[in-house]
């Protein structure tokens, strides 16, 4: 068993033999140092990207599920017509009453209208139909005014919210409240201002003219075979599965499906989003892995030829050291340190340039990477690929430093 102090020395000599040799050490480890630059830039480029994606689906809802009509795969289109397959008001009042996982349910249908005040036309502007749990869901805050009430839904009111920049394109008042558009040749009085859709990675385009109305308003304003998605709000992300399952027992029971009839209907809660973009971004890392584990190779190969000249260089202090009582233990032990610090000098140098470059991605414009940083898993995932390239490629050396014959290593010249 070697002495403690031993691997101590060890250690502080190959750090010496490092220093003694620089420029040989860093050609050495250059395949290590840009095998572990490239591991820590591309993990902390994957982490920015998904650390943004997953906040961007929480700013939309991370407790969302949305509920959409469907045609079944391969069904003929006249067993399963837009009239059946389509959501109905009656279905979207059972949601709503008979799932305890949802806390907030709304539609959303929308038509394009020509909106009119004074002289100002806008011409396809998106008029959506809304109930007044929409705010809470979409987290679109009213700005002056109200918001929607029950009973502007329940009596189907010619009321209508519209945003900041209708404001301004339709010539309204700074405090529009109390003035009326005209919304398909309709009179509507205007009740709120809400603030204008936030603009994400999904969706770019948010800027112009919106109007809300009670969603009971647009089915009168629309033809009877009308498409409405709906938005619910779960409990929290965790109970998406059972509301999946709620939500599609009372479809089913509402439009009479038999046992071994399929959907007609589409459920999706954003939890699958989310765990669909940590499975790429695991994906893409594993990939990322696997191509630097190739630089690690080649790094190892440049680190046993080094070893090996360096046995071959130091084989009269390998006779000495055996001379004077070393053991082979000892004699490999010291070798095999030697590489294994070779590796992490290697390492600590490229993660050094990895958080560099993570530092500059965050700070790139336009790159949308601020969340861009090296984790603490991919630290130490690169010291142990070091520490084990170390082993692996410092062994051979090693054990042909330990087997020198103290007798014919003294003679080398």
């Amino acid at each position: 068993m070697l002495n403690p102090l031993f691997y101590i020395q060890a250690i502080v000599l190959a750090l010496s033999q490092i220093w003694a040799n620089k420029l040989r050490s860093i050609l050495t480890m250059l395949g290590i140092i840009f095998g572990v630059w490239a591991v820590t830039t591309v993990v902390a480029a994957l982490s920015g990207v998904t650390t943004m994606v997953l906040k961007e689906f929480e700013a939309l809802g991370g407790s969302k599920m949305f509920i959409f009509p469907d045609r079944p795969d391969d069904a003929p289109r006249n067993k399963y017509p837009w009239s059946v397959i389509r959501l109905k008001p009656d279905e979207l009042i059972a949601l709503a009453t008979n799932c305890p996982s949802i806390v907030a349910i709304t539609p959303e249908t929308n038509l394009g209208a020509t909106i009119q005040h004074g002289e100002r036309k806008r011409e396809a502007v998106r008029v959506t139909g809304i109930w007044p749990d929409w705010h809470d869901i979409q987290k679109r805050a009213t700005l002056i005014g109200r918001p929607f009430a029950r009973v502007d839904e329940e009596n189907a009111r010619q009321v209508c919210l519209v945003n900041q920049d209708a404001i301004s394109e339709l010539g309204l008042d700074t405090d529009p409240i109390g003035q009326h558009i005209l919304v398909r040749s309709r009179r509507f009085l205007v009740v709120g201002v809400v603030e204008n859709r936030r603009e994400t990675i999904f969706d770019r385009n948010v800027t112009g003219t919106e109007i809300l109305i009670p969603f009971s308003t647009a089915v009168k304003l629309q033809d009877p075979q009308f498409f409405f998605m709906i938005i619910a709000k779960l409990k929290s992300p965790e109970v998406a599965a059972e509301a999946k399952a709620e939500a599609r027992f009372v479809l089913r029971q509402a439009r009479k499906l038999g046992p071994d009839e399929p959907d007609t209907f589409e459920l999706f809660a954003a939890d699958e989003f989310i765990a669909g973009v940590k499975r790429v971004s695991m994906v893409l890392t594993v990939g990322g892995g696997c191509v630097v584990a190739v630089s690690l190779l080649v790094g190892g190969i440049g680190i046993m030829n080094i070893m090996l000249v360096s046995v071959s260089e130091r084989t009269r202090e390998i006779g000495l050291r055996k001379a004077v009582g070393a053991t082979p233990a000892a004699v490999l032990m010291q070798f095999l340190l030697e590489a294994i610090m070779l590796c992490l000098v290697g390492g600590v140098i490229g993660i050094a340039f990895g958080e560099a470059t993570a530092l500059a991605l965050s700070k790139f414009p336009g790159a949308n990477l601020q969340e861009a940083a090296v984790p603490w898993w991919a630290i130490v995932m690169s010291f142990s690929f070091c520490a084990a390239t170390g082993v692996i490629f410092g062994m051979f050396p090693a054990i042909k430093a330990a087997r020198l014959d103290p007798i014919e290593a003294l003679r080398h010249e």
